[in-house]
């Protein structure tokens, strides 16, 4: 049976011309038949998350003189930093006006104004966006901490950025902006080798903890052949450092093949620490700082006294 959804997404404007209704829209809504991934636009449930659906669904609700920032740019550069709640109603489309143009009034719409630069903004499909490095910058300055240099290092591990071009960017267009300071701090530490964004949160508290930092995505040999890959790893002291998320991890296949990796490398006098997706905060987070800490710490040294 042919659906009476269009195969692309639309707002309640655009229905009219299939006899549908408002009420037939949240109806559909709730049936499950229809989803609204942004503010006041609408898809039919069974399409799949493309790139190409994802920025017809910002085309419908972005005049031709706005740009796609900030956590919405990111969202069509392929890092999607919104929280989990977030995702229980309709994001938020963040645009700036360009240059001469009035910020947006559109609901659903957040519209700000921003001194952008013509080689800030690329064009996709029709639609002006933030290039992947203005984005990572302005999530620097934008949001909170971990979730700024998680959104960093995404964008820098997606789109080739690397520190060196975001610490210049800095230097040369942001310094009266407002967070800056945060920015500029998080920048000296991205590292694209990083894969996920809560890789990035477990470095930047270990940075934050005045540790030495560890080197990320580290393979282990095992009789010469690259084996076991490491989120992280202090090579010299034979230390590894772990996040097991959730969203990473499904699945007893896998849970049960990191569970005879880890116990390969304790047995092998490696120190192996498991950090997980509620270790963020209070004395879970103290706990496995000072874990690794403790793993550093040698028993040997070259000092007589």
């Amino acid at each position: 049976m042919e659906s009476i959804w269009p195969d692309q997404p639309f707002t309640l404007a655009a229905i009219r011309e299939r006899r549908l209704r408002p009420s037939d829209v949240r109806r559909g809504l709730r049936r499950g038949e229809l989803s609204s991934p942004l503010r006041g636009v609408y898809l039919r449930s069974d399409l799949p998350d493309t790139f190409e659906l994802r920025v017809a669904a910002v085309a419908q609700v972005v005049t031709p003189h706005h740009v796609v920032t900030d956590r919405t740019a990111a969202w069509l550069h392929g890092v999607d930093v919104h929280s989990f709640a977030e995702h229980d109603v309709p994001l938020p489309v963040e645009v700036c006006a360009l240059r001469w143009h009035e910020p947006t009034s559109l609901p659903g719409v957040d519209g700000w104004t921003r001194d952008l630069a013509p080689d800030d903004v690329m064009t996709v499909q029709g639609l002006h966006v933030t290039t992947p490095l203005r984005t990572a910058l302005d999530l620097g300055c934008c949001l909170r901490r971990r979730e700024a240099f998680g959104a960093m290092v995404a964008l820098a591990h997606e789109h080739g950025l690397t520190r060196a071009q975001l610490l210049q960017e800095l230097a040369r267009r942001y310094r009266r902006r407002r967070g800056v300071i945060q920015a500029r701090r998080l920048a000296a530490l991205v590292d694209p080798r990083m894969e996920s964004q809560r890789e990035a949160w477990v470095f930047l508290e270990i940075a934050e903890a005045g540790l030495a930092l560890p080197e990320p995505q580290v393979w282990i040999e095992v009789d010469g052949v690259p084996t076991f890959r490491l989120d992280f790893a202090y090579r010299r002291a034979r230390v590894a450092v772990e996040y097991d998320g959730e969203e990473a991890h499904e699945g007893s296949d896998q849970r049960e093949y990191d569970e005879r990796r880890r116990a390969w490398l304790r047995a092998h006098g490696w120190t192996v620490i498991v950090v997980r997706a509620g270790d963020f905060t209070g004395d879970a987070l103290t706990h496995w700082l000072q874990q690794v800490s403790e793993a550093l710490r040698s028993s040997y040294t070259t000092r007589r006294w």
